[in-house]
């Protein structure tokens, strides 16, 4: 203002400006100071518009690289990316984010589902749940929780239906699934081997005379009128004819469901593990079967104690539970008594397969 006052003092009486035009010309004046003083993309800036800050975001790359992650309003966008866009693309008009950062790793799934790397193919009544308990205690172990019978019942779902019932494991783990009806199904070897030729297949085994009982004495409970044992289990008794229709008693013959895995598996790949041994002993078997599978011998005695109650090892309190882990109530039985003669015509029966098992 003093400068326009003093430049109307400096003009020509005739020349001087008149009042309004003084006002007029200082405002003007006033304006093109505060241009030059405070740029318009500062003044967009500080009013709120991210657009500037973003677009200089994306002009200068690399080179100039904001750390702020900020947010480009669809309308703010060049024109050139609107003119290349098809308009068949029906994507969200929501926002265009630069630099946004990654989402937390916690918020992420680890692990893949794999096929299984090894399988508890049998036996029924062998001991399959306690070793497979036993082993997934193992930190580089991951199994399915309930028998998938994939490759005798469900093979018609195909290997990805499989695959999804398999746990989520990192690659230093190892995948496995018990159905114990496997040994002793004759297209099964045959499917797995399809699957994978180097699948590891563990086979608990036990006296087959004991282990026939314990299957009796599981089907009892659910069929109370069940016929006796010795009817089921012999054609004629008096002769010492056995039934081997009989799905327990035909379990029990190893030998000759070995020989049908043996054609697509070599010897070196299956893996036994003795249902005694596994209840007298279960450190010394769960320390073979960790060899067998390439494991560090993690499970240890430390890990079990016998519980006289139920008549069979059980896993200590882990320290993250209250409570002993011990297999459910279907485990640990009181078998049925069986007249001794029939225990004994079975024990002769089995001998042969026995010895021809163990020279396998």
């Amino acid at each position: 203002m003093a400068c326009v006052l003093l430049f109307s003092r400096l003009l020509p009486f005739s020349h001087r400006l008149t009042r309004t035009s003084i006002c007029l010309l200082s405002l003007f004046l006033s304006y093109l100071c505060y241009c030059a003083l405070f740029p318009a993309d500062t003044i967009m800036q500080k009013a709120g518009d991210p657009t500037s800050s973003c677009q200089r975001v994306l002009a200068d790359g690399a080179q100039r690289r904001v750390q702020k992650s900020c947010v480009l309003p669809l309308d703010a966008r060049p024109s050139s990316v609107e003119a290349s866009r098809p308009k068949t693309d029906q994507r969200p008009p929501s926002t265009l984010h630069v630099d946004t950062p990654s989402p937390p790793m916690t918020n992420l799934k680890f692990g893949n589902k794999k096929l299984p790397n090894a399988i508890i193919v049998g036996v029924k009544k062998g001991g399959t749940r306690a070793v497979l308990e036993f082993i997934r205690i193992h930190p580089d172990v991951r199994a399915a929780g309930t028998e998938t019978h994939f490759f005798d019942r469900n093979y018609d779902r195909g290997l990805e239906w499989y695959r999804g019932l398999m746990p989520r494991t990192l690659e230093s783990q190892i995948t496995m699934e018990k159905t114990p009806s496997y040994f002793v199904t004759k297209e099964t070897p045959h499917r797995i081997s399809a699957m994978s030729r180097d699948t590891k297949l563990i086979v608990v085994v036990r006296d087959p005379v004991t282990r026939a009982i314990s299957d009796y004495t599981q089907t009892l409970t659910k069929t109370p009128d069940l016929p006796s044992f010795q009817d089921l289990a012999f054609r004629n008794q008096s002769l010492g004819i056995v039934d081997t229709s009989w799905n327990a008693i035909r379990i029990g013959l190893y030998a000759l469901h070995l020989e049908n895995w043996l054609r697509y598996f070599p010897l070196a790949q299956i893996h036994f593990v003795s249902g005694e041994r596994l209840i007298t002993d279960p450190a010394e078997e769960l320390a073979r079967m960790q060899d067998f599978l390439g494991l560090k011998r993690i499970v240890t005695d430390k890990h079990f104690y016998f519980n006289r109650t139920k008549g069979f090892p059980c896993l200590k309190k882990p320290e993250s539970s209250g409570s002993p882990r011990c297999l459910g109530k279907s485990k640990g039985r009181t078998h049925v008594q069986i007249d001794r003669d029939a225990i004994e015509q079975l024990r002769d029966f089995y001998r042969p397969y026995n010895v021809k098992f163990y020279e396998m």
